[in-house]
């Protein structure tokens, strides 16, 4: 029996009556325990620098635990914009390097939660900062300084997008080793800019870990994100004398879009069906033509598409030729889980997130060559938006923003 994509959303496909998952349980003896423990406190002492021409977060090995929250700014002001970025840097300049919370005396509420005990650590946690194209409208006098590509995520024609999980005035990335870093500093920076920022909405993401090794899978299954281009590429950064404005030199552009996958409808796909639509063997990552995940795809020797479909993913996404070499872009994606939805279907996805000089030339380039391809019955974009991630904080006397505001 075929089930639609239509039936399967509003609860009417046909169901599977039960499940469940079964795990074993491995005894470990005292050397694997010390072993695991030692990994654990290298994980809470590792330090990403803050400091630097570009923010972390982008370039920076993926962390295990993400949390992508989009801000609408409630600054009344110029000034108290200002501030606010102000109280961002000196947060995010705190958490990412952990420490010890300011005692402020018996009788007083306590300036940190408690959740990571009485010292921080830092984690490996970073902290971006990105803009969106509302932050530059005539509240601020911020107009004219707009970067060049920055507009309101467009809605492309396989979306579905909902407006309460679309745009921001500004997007917080925050990733870290563990999730409960991620969830203190999301808490820690809330109450610190509350009444100059207001939530508008939140996804939190995890990556899984390699399996069995290599780059991890999202949750379809496939290893997601194998070939992304390095710094030495000068793809991301925005250069000097780009066409955008000068306070703008070091930043990127950020591109988020929430994806429910329907894993339900998926999983009844056979595995040939679902190789050919990625263009790569679910089992190893490699392309279909190819024994590795890093095995360059030969389109050269495939020009009707016989191994690899024309329409497959990593060949709509990348063809690999001259022309299209300067759209290629910097995928830093997170799996994410909701539960269930309304009608009780597994309600998960990817929080999807790349990171360029040119949204223009690179995300929507892509996008555009994307429309209409098979997976797109097995996915469902709702949210997101396009935001510019600022420039770094280069040292102690900086602050987010700085070039803009000044």
């Amino acid at each position: 029996m075929t089930l639609s994509r239509r039936r399967f959303l509003q609860g009417t496909g046909a169901g599977v009556a039960g499940s469940a998952l079964t795990g074993g349980l491995i005894a470990a003896g005292a050397h694997a325990d010390a072993t695991s423990a030692t990994g654990a406190q290298q994980a809470l002492a590792e330090v990403v620098d803050f400091h630097g021409e570009n923010q972390a977060g982008v370039f920076t090995p993926q962390q295990r635990a993400a949390a992508f929250a989009a801000f609408d700014v409630t600054a009344t002001d110029r000034a108290t914009l200002t501030d606010l970025l102000h109280t961002l840097t000196d947060r995010a300049r705190f958490l990412t390097a952990g420490g010890t919370a300011v005692d402020l005396g018996v009788g007083s509420p306590p300036s940190d939660s408690g959740v990571l005990g009485p010292i921080l650590p830092a984690d490996g946690l970073t902290v971006t900062l990105s803009a969106g194209a509302s932050l530059f409208d005539d509240r601020y006098g911020l107009a004219s300084a707009k970067p060049a590509k920055l507009t309101a995520m467009k809605t492309f024609p396989d979306d579905s997008l909902d407006p309460k999980w679309c745009h921001g005035d500004l997007m917080l990335q925050l990733c870290a080793n563990n999730p409960d870093t991620v969830q203190h500093a999301l808490r820690d920076i809330t109450k610190h800019t509350r009444g100059a920022m207001q939530l508008r909405y939140r996804m939190n993401g995890f990556s899984s870990p390699p399996r069995p090794s290599g780059t991890p899978r999202n949750l379809m299954g496939f290893k997601d994100g194998i070939s992304n281009p390095s710094a030495a590429d000068n793809l991301i950064w925005v250069t000097a004398g780009s066409g955008e404005p000068p306070w703008a030199t070091g930043g990127s552009y950020q591109v988020v879009r929430l994806i429910r996958m329907l894993v339900e409808f998926w999983d009844r796909v056979s595995i040939t069906e679902q190789e050919k639509m990625f263009g790569r063997k679910r089992d190893t990552g490699a392309p279909l033509d190819g024994a590795g995940e890093f095995d360059t795809p030969n389109y050269a020797a495939d020009p009707d598409g016989t191994t690899i479909p024309l329409t497959s993913h990593i060949r709509l996404a990348n063809p690999r030729t001259t022309d299209t070499a300067a759209s290629r872009l910097l995928r830093r994606g997170y799996n994410y889980d909701l539960g269930t939805d309304l009608n009780g279907n597994i309600d998960v996805g990817l929080i999807f997130c790349c990171y360029q000089q040119d949204v223009e030339r690179q995300f929507e380039t892509v996008q555009s060559r994307l429309k209409g391809e098979p997976l797109v019955d097995y996915i469902q974009p709702y949210g997101g938006g396009y935001f510019f991630a600022l420039p770094g904080v280069r040292d102690t006397a900086d602050w987010y923003g700085r070039g803009l505001l000044t």
